[in-house]
């Protein structure tokens, strides 16, 4: 079990999740997720009537462990990450000590919506697990980019489409962000490395409304795009989403079906320190259009 006394922090989950694998042979994808479990003597279980809500369950009896996972979501790679995401629970310092300080069940919201800093560990962890760098960064070259990557590394790696765009998020070389709506409000907002050198940006905050006459806000309009698992894909402008800098791009938005939710990608070709007549447009600076 997992010793205490280690800092709170979602990104360094992440990086005692690809030390584990790596010092544990993981050497191809996909990941197994169910089967690091029973290496460590973990039982796991379906169940098929989890409350609204809850992913999965770590539950102690003794010295034994059983993983719980949700089954009312019909998709291996939704339950391939409340698995990871329970194994967080088992292997991150001061997880154990932390969930079972109530009692023997703990009961998870895994999917990178809940702000608990635990919760946001073990997301994070079961991330970094299932696509650990040193393998999705190779496969990840070979797919190009934008949704279509996020769909091809998803089916390979046998992750959800959600986990799986903030991974490509994380690791890809080129300007990106992922977002996920429900409702048209924000859930979240990933940006890549290289989007977040563009100067002056505004990040989407949760629970904002997208903004208005997007692409995005378009889509979900009719909800109908979204529980049918419609998609669109429309070029724009980057500040109408975070502001300041016209730069050319790729609106990708799909819909996640009775998840209601949709997932949204977007790709631009440009890089923050490209040609310096960008900074020609400076003076035109705006505030993007979330709402309250």
């Amino acid at each position: 079990m997992s010793k205490t006394g280690a800092r709170r922090n979602p990104l360094f989950a992440g990086l005692v999740a690809e030390k584990w694998a790596r010092e544990n042979g993981i050497v191809s994808l996909p990941v197994r997720p169910k089967e690091i479990a029973e290496s460590l003597d973990i039982l796991v279980q379906a169940k098929s009537d989890a409350a609204a809500g809850v992913s999965g369950m770590l539950l102690r009896h003794g010295d034994a462990f059983c993983i719980c996972y949700a089954t009312h979501i019909r998709s291996v790679g939704f339950q391939n990450f409340s698995i990871a995401h329970e194994l967080g629970h088992y292997l991150l310092p001061g997880h154990p000590e932390h969930i079972f300080a109530g009692g023997d069940v703990h009961a998870s919201h895994a999917g990178f919506t809940s702000s608990d800093i635990y919760e946001a560990e073990a997301d994070h962890f079961a991330a970094a697990l299932l696509m650990p760098d040193f393998l999705f960064d190779a496969a990840l070259r070979k797919v190009g980019e934008g949704l279509a990557a996020v769909e091809a590394m998803s089916r390979l790696c046998e992750t959800s489409l959600v986990a799986t765009a903030i991974r490509y998020a994380q690791r890809t070389s080129v300007p990106a962000a992922v977002v996920l709506s429900t409702g048209g409000r924000l859930d979240f907002c990933f940006m890549s490395k290289t989007m977040q050198e563009f100067g002056s940006m505004t990040w989407p905050r949760k629970g904002e409304l997208l903004p208005g006459g997007v692409a995005t806000e378009r889509f979900v309009r009719n909800a109908a795009n979204v529980t049918e698992g419609h998609r669109a894909q429309e070029d724009g402008d980057l500040r109408d989403w975070f502001g300041c800098r016209k730069v050319a791009m790729e609106e990708e938005v799909l819909g996640l079906g009775p998840y209601g939710k949709a997932l949204t990608v977007i790709t631009t070709s440009t890089f923050a320190d490209d040609d310096a007549e960008l900074d020609e447009d400076v003076e035109d600076c705006w505030t993007p259009r979330f709402r309250r």
